[in-house]
């Protein structure tokens, strides 16, 4: 599913112009992104969690030279499903 499609699927289950509806998805992807930028975390109780995570500095390998590269250390985003969404993605699907 593409954003556009997301986007669709919001304006039709909540009768939303897609207008609407886009600039809805857009606050909430906003709004995360900034805590998440900030160091914090959103919890969607069902959904699931995003937070930030510390990735340590490593050694890795250039693939072309087999050269080491240093790669440095970052802060990554994570997310970790709730079992609301763990439990609908294991239902079967009806054909």
């Amino acid at each position: 599913m593409t954003k556009s499609e997301l986007i669709d699927s919001i304006a039709e289950r909540t009768g939303m112009t897609k207008k609407d509806a886009q600039a809805a998805l857009e606050a909430t992807l906003g709004a995360i992104s900034a805590e998440l930028a900030h160091g914090g975390s959103v919890t969607l109780t069902g959904f699931g969690t995003f937070k930030v995570a510390k990735r340590a500095a490593r050694q890795g390998i250039n693939p072309r030279t087999g050269a080491p590269v240093a790669i440095a250390a970052a802060r990554v985003p994570r997310f970790s499903a709730g079992a609301v969404l763990k439990g609908a993605v294991n239902t079967p699907v009806r054909a």
